[in-house]
């Protein structure tokens, strides 16, 4: 089981119904591999977006939109694999939106 804090910056925790922090529990049993960002960016959309208009605003073409900025343990995750960086035990998570309404 890994336990990761995961924070929503930027407006985007409209799209999570108002959550800024959260700590996900992700069953590294059931999902019988190491737990990447890839399974918790699908946890995420599967349990914390509840109007499925805004899950267009998290997620396009399968991984995280443009203009979402996002960070593990404060590092890029460009610098980090991507969806394929292994998380481990108290790992933070922030993704942060860079996209303003005119």
């Amino acid at each position: 089981m890994v336990v990761v804090k995961v924070e929503f910056l930027g407006g985007l925790d409209q799209t999570f119904g108002g959550i800024k922090n959260t700590k996900c529990i992700l069953d590294q049993q059931q999902l019988q591999n190491d737990i990447t960002i890839a399974n918790l960016i699908d946890y995420l959309a599967s349990n914390l977006i509840t109007n499925e208009k805004d899950l267009e605003m998290f997620i396009q073409d399968g991984t995280i939109r443009p203009g979402i900025l996002v960070l593990i343990n404060d590092t890029d995750w460009e610098l980090e694999d991507k969806e394929d960086y292994i998380l481990e035990d108290g790992d933070l998570v922030s993704f942060t939106s860079t996209l303003h309404g005119g």
